[in-house]
This record gives structure tokens, sequence and C-alpha cells, in this order.
């Protein structure tokens, strides 16, 4: 697994993870030593490598600046999505492929 640098906060960037039978687009924001998952407007929580896994970072400990939290919307068309172990994995996974990428 490669060893991913945080760095100061950069540019937001969307990935897409399977989600059920279904495809969900997240945006993802850096920041110094998480990434921020974002989700209709909303920061759902925030994330980062620690000994070659992904992690959830406790929400209280995520800095959301401008951002509000996300507010599942039971009503609405979006499909609500819980950050559980293996979805945690599937957007570090994403965020890896994402960095690698990058370094074309």
């Amino acid at each position: 697994m490669r060893i991913l640098n945080y760095k100061t906060m950069k540019e937001a960037f969307n990935i897409k993870i399977g989600y059920g039978n279904r495809e969900v687009t997240l945006t993802i924001l850096e920041d110094e030593n998480y990434y921020k998952v974002i989700y209709f407007g909303g920061i759902m929580g925030a994330i980062h490598a620690l000994d070659g896994d992904w992690d959830l970072i406790n929400p209280e400990k995520v800095e959301a600046g401008d951002l509000p939290q996300y507010t599942p919307d039971l009503k609405g068309e979006r499909l609500e999505i819980v950050l559980d172990e293996y979805t945690v994995g599937a957007i570090g996974r994403e965020i890896e492929l994402y960095h690698l990428d990058e370094d074309d």
C-alpha cells in the first residue's frame, strides 16, 4: 500500500463507489491530516490512512469549516449511505487510485 503524504488543503475531487447495487458519487476534500467525505453538500465524516488501513475519524475532530454536517433526507431521491468499515475501505481505495492517476 502506498503511504499518502498529507499536505495543506487541496482542491476537492470526486470519486465513485459502489453501494449495494448502485453507484454513489462523493466529493473528497483533502485536509492537512485526513480526507473529508462530502455528500450532497454536507460533510458525512472524514477518513485517514493508518498502518495500511483506512479508518473513520471521530466526527468531533473534523473541522467542518463553511460546510454543514450532512443530514439524511429520507424523503429525497438520494441514496442514504453509511460510513461503515466497508464503505470507508472503498472510499480509501478510490482515493489511492485518484492519487496514482494524479502522479502519472
